[in-house]
């Protein structure tokens, strides 16, 4: 069935008003409308999201309880989520195989408004429909793909909490790696979707970056029976694969695991971490597959260098390392090497945002060390902010409680605890930092999967452009060796100011409209590309 989302009409204006002619693919949004196929079953496997002892298959109905208003006394219904996932494609694409991402939403392994918070579904949550319309419009496809939730960060000692979350998490590397498998088994079976499976993008927002991270490193039965994730009465294993199966979702108890897929590669090329942490940084070795991420520099739950993980105030697990940490290590393992050095604007505000903590301290009070490329900060000011990208507003939180069968104080309260990490929330400050994620994140896809346009944001020195008086107070003039395609102003943080197509050698922009600061022009010809820093005083 395809469909627009409801979610995708707050996001067309957004996505319209990014469209321009020239632009490249897989870098801009060149595609004007999406297609999108919905609800999915890519797996069917066990979840746990009514407790441990008591697991369901996903998809099925079980009885729950008795609704004693009625005479005779009738069942109280529960139909546990299925694996399911949506896929959002350019319309009108000719292109016969295209890059595909995973995409993986929030939500902190429970059901939204119940986990506490505004976010946590893959068709409600804006960033998520955002993100998944724009790599479409830029001329990917996308797979939104829903992952087991359940896990109980009440138990009583943080080893069970780490148990129980590190479990959570588990459960959705094999989810994940299923869906891949899924999307393969297409290929391979008339590839209904148009994907090219030697490169496929596992991109993870909040807690799918928690996923992402942890799935690119989680290969040896050692990685996961560390001191940390042991019982602390018996030393036996908390996560144990005789029970759960193994990383790539084979084997277990069947009561536990079901395999699906089988008999296709569960392999992935890049993640794209927003927000997320890798269990122990141990875990990451040299031949892992690239990775590149944006992480607030205060956030809360998972620590932007290494710290411990706390869910409302309460400690779940010692010791994670969010993404400067992993990061850092990627590069210095030779990991990102393939990854070029990029020069796009992108990547000089993520420079200046990078240097501009060092030495300062992150949300656990730990000093942020030198800074790391592949790795943009998103430095907000707000204490405890992870999620700059994310709109929500406080009736939406109580019509999801209220549909949940809670009270509303139950969604008021959600809202409340979303707001106070995230209090300037707003639609225009949610799409800005979705368009400076797209930008960071793109050229590194393309010029890592090798993409037509790969050397898009690779400085040449082919380009001769004198870009003249600099600073200046009103005008700047470009006087190129090469006639200019296209100027693209963006300003300190990577936002795109304005793009314009001269087709001269020398060109004049009025900036009296800007206000004073620091800005980059992109100037490009037909296959060449450099950027000027442009002082506005």
């Amino acid at each position: 069935m395809k469909k627009i989302t409801f979610s995708f009409l707050f996001v067309l204006t957004f996505i319209c008003s990014s469209i321009s002619i020239g632009q490249t693919r897989y870098i801009d949004p060149v595609f004007p409308s999406i297609d999108t196929t919905n609800n999915i079953v890519y797996a069917v496997n066990q979840s746990v999201l009514l407790g441990e002892a008591l697991p369901v298959a996903t998809g099925a109905t079980v009885p729950i309880g008795l609704d004693t208003t009625t005479t005779p006394p009738t069942p109280i219904l529960f139909r546990m989520p299925a694996l399911e996932l949506d896929i959002f494609q350019p319309s009108g694409d000719t292109v016969s195989e295209r890059p595909l991402i995973i995409y993986l939403h929030t939500g902190t392994f429970a059901p939204i408004i119940r986990n506490g918070a505004a976010t946590g579904n893959r068709s409600i949550d804006y960033a998520t429909q955002v993100f998944c319309n724009q790599y479409a419009a830029r001329g990917y496809v996308v797979a939104n793909t829903d992952y087991r939730l359940g896990w109980n960060p009440a138990l009583p000692t943080e080893p069970e909490r780490a148990a129980s979350l590190m479990k959570a998490a588990y459960r959705g590397i094999q989810d994940v790696k299923a869906a891949i498998r899924f999307m393969r088994m297409d290929y391979e079976n008339g590839n209904t979707y148009g994907i090219d499976t030697s490169r496929i993008i596992i991109v993870g927002q909040g807690t799918g970056g928690w996923i992402a991270t942890c799935l690119n490193s989680v290969d040896k039965l050692a990685e996961i029976q560390l001191p940390k994730f042991l019982d602390p009465v018996t030393a036996l294993p908390l996560i144990d694969t005789a029970v759960m199966g193994d990383w790539d979702g084979y084997g277990g108890n069947p009561a536990y695991n079901t395999p699906s897929n089988v008999g296709y590669s569960s392999e992935h090329d890049m993640v794209l971490n927003m927000g997320g942490a890798i269990g122990d940084l141990s875990w990451l070795e040299a031949g892992d597959k690239p990775i590149a991420a944006v992480h607030g520099n205060l956030d809360a739950v998972a620590r932007f260098t290494t710290g411990n993980l706390s869910v409302s105030g309460v400690n779940i697990v010692s010791d994670i390392s969010g993404s400067h940490d992993v990061v850092a290590k990627a590069n210095m393992l030779g990991n990102n090497d393939a990854i070029p050095n990029l020069f796009d604007p992108y990547t000089l505000a993520a420079k200046a945002a990078s240097n501009s903590i060092v030495g300062t301290l992150d949300f656990s009070g730990d000093t942020i060390g030198p800074s790391a490329d592949n790795l943009f900060p998103f430095v907000t000011g707000n204490p405890g902010e992870g999620s700059p990208w994310d709109y929500f507003d406080s009736t939406m939180c109580i019509q999801l409680a209220m549909l949940q069968g809670l009270p509303a104080s139950v969604g008021t309260d959600a809202y409340m605890s979303s707001l106070a990490t995230n209090p300037d929330v707003s639609i225009a400050k949610a799409n800005a930092y979705i368009d400076s994620t797209l930008g960071f994140f793109c050229p590194r896809i393309v010029n890592t999967l090798m993409l037509p346009g790969n050397t898009m944001g690779i400085q040449s020195e082919k380009i001769s452009v004198n870009v003249f008086p600099n600073p200046t107070s009103d005008f700047v003039s470009f006087n190129s060796s090469t006639n200019i395609k296209s100027i693209s102003i963006f300003d300190n943080n990577g936002k795109l100011m304005e793009r314009i197509s001269p087709n001269r050698f020398t060109f004049t922009m009025d900036l009296r409209s800007y206000a004073k600061g620091i800005y980059y022009a992109e100037i490009s010809n037909d296959n060449q590309i450099k950027t000027e820093k442009i002082i506005l005083k």
